[in-house]
C-alpha cells in the first residue's frame, strides 16, 4: 500500500539500523527492502529465523533474474527471508557492481511494492454459500496490503534510483544537524525536487539522528534551516543517536530492546509516517516527547 523510502546523502549515519529499527515496530504488515546501490549488509548484520545466516544468494538479485520476463507483486515473496523476531526482508544486492547490470529493476520494483499483499492469502475470498432466493451477490474481500519499508542508502545525483523513488508515497532523508550535513541535505532535497518535479512527486521528509538530550535543539535548528531556504521538505521528528541501542538491534547486547531510545524513537517515527501514508492524523506525538525528554527508565 505504502512505499516508505529511507535514504541519506554523503557522510549521514545510520540509514540501515534505522530501516530495520522502523520496520519492526511498523504498526501494518510490513516488508524492509534493501535497495541501497552500493551493496546491502543484512545478511551479515542480523540472523534468520533459524538462527542462522541470512542466504546471501536469496533476494534482489535473486529476484532480478525473474523480474526480466516481468515483474508481478507476488514474486516478491518467493525472494524474502524472516529474521528472527518475525520481520520479512527482502535482502539486497552483495556489492554496486552488481547495480550496475540493474538500472532497469528499480522502477518496476516500486511498482510491484505498492501492490504488495500479504503472501499466502487466498486472493478474493468469497462467502462459501451462494446467494439464496435473489439474495445479495457474495462480497469479496481483498488480500491484506502491505508496507514497503525501502533502505535506500545514499542517494546521488542522476541515480538510476529515481524510478523507485518516483513510486514513493514518502522519501525520509536522514541528517544530523552539523554544517556539513545540513549542507549536503540542502543539496540532495534540491536534487531531489528537479528530478521528481511535478505534482504528483512524493513529499520528502527529513529525520534528525541525534542524543535525545538534544533533539530539541537539533529540530528547531535543522527546521529553521529547511524553512529560511525555502525547501520543499518538512523535519519529521528525531531519531536517537544510541550505540548500545544499536548493538542490541544487532544481538550484542541483553537488555530489553523496546525499552532502549533507539526503539522508542523508531516507534514513534514509524507511527507518524504509517498514519501519513493512510492519510490520518499522525500519532505518537505523546511518544516522541518522551524519547527526546529524560532517560530515565
Amino acid at each position: 500500500m505504502a512505499l516508505i523510502v529511507l535514504a541519506a546523502d554523503k557522510g549521514a549515519p545510520g540509514v540501515t539500523t534505522a530501516a530495520v529499527a522502523i520496520a519492526a515496530v511498523w504498526p501494518r504488515p510490513v516488508l524492509l527492502a534493501e535497495c541501497d546501490q552500493a551493496g546491502g549488509d543484512l545478511v551479515y548484520r542480523l540472523p534468520g529465523e533459524d538462527g542462522g545466516m541470512l542466504n546471501p544468494a536469496r533476494g534482489m538479485l535473486s529476484l532480478a533474474a525473474t523480474a526480466r520476463r516481468g515483474l508481478r507483486a507476488e514474486q516478491i515473496w518467493e525472494h524474502t527471508q524472516r529474521l528472527v523476531g518475525g520481520l520479512d526482508v527482502l535482502a539486497g544486492l552483495t556489492n554496486a557492481e552488481q547495480a550496475q547490470g540493474l538500472t532497469w529493476l528499480w522502477g518496476p520494483l516500486g511498482r510491484a511494492f505498492a501492490d504488495l499483499t500479504v503472501p499466502g492469502f487466498p486472493g478474493d475470498v468469497r462467502d462459501t454459500a451462494p446467494p439464496v432466493n435473489g439474495g445479495p451477490p457474495a462480497t469479496t474481500v481483498p488480500a491484506p496490503a502491505v508496507d514497503v519499508v525501502a533502505d535506500c542508502g545514499r542517494l546521488g545525483a542522476g541515480s538510476a534510483m529515481t524510478d523507485l523513488l518516483r513510486e514513493a508515497s514518502t522519501i525520509v532523508l536522514f541528517t544530523r544537524a552539523t554544517l556539513e550535513h545540513v549542507a549536503h541535505l540542502r543539496e540532495r532535497i534540491n536534487s531531489l525536487a528537479s528530478e521528481l518535479g511535478g505534482h504528483a512527486a512524493p513529499p520528502i521528509g527529513v529525520v534528525v539522528v541525534a542524543d535525545p538530550r538534544e533533539y530539541r535543539t537539533s529540530l528547531t535548528e535543522v527546521g529553521r534551516i529547511i524553512s529560511n531556504a525555502k525547501l520543499p521538505a518538512s523535519v519529521l521528528g528525531g531519531f536517537a543517536l544510541d550505540p548500545k541501542g544499536a548493538e542490541m538491534l544487532r544481538g550484542r547486547w541483553g537488555g530489553r530492546l523496546d525499552r532502549s531510545l533507539l526503539i522508542r524513537s523508531a516507534r514513534q517515527i514509524a507511527g507518524g509516517l504509517a498514519a501519513r501514508a493512510a492519510g490520518g492524523p499522525e500519532t505518537g506525538r505523546e511518544g516522541q516527547g518522551a524519547a527526546s525528554g529524560s532517560q530515565s527508565r
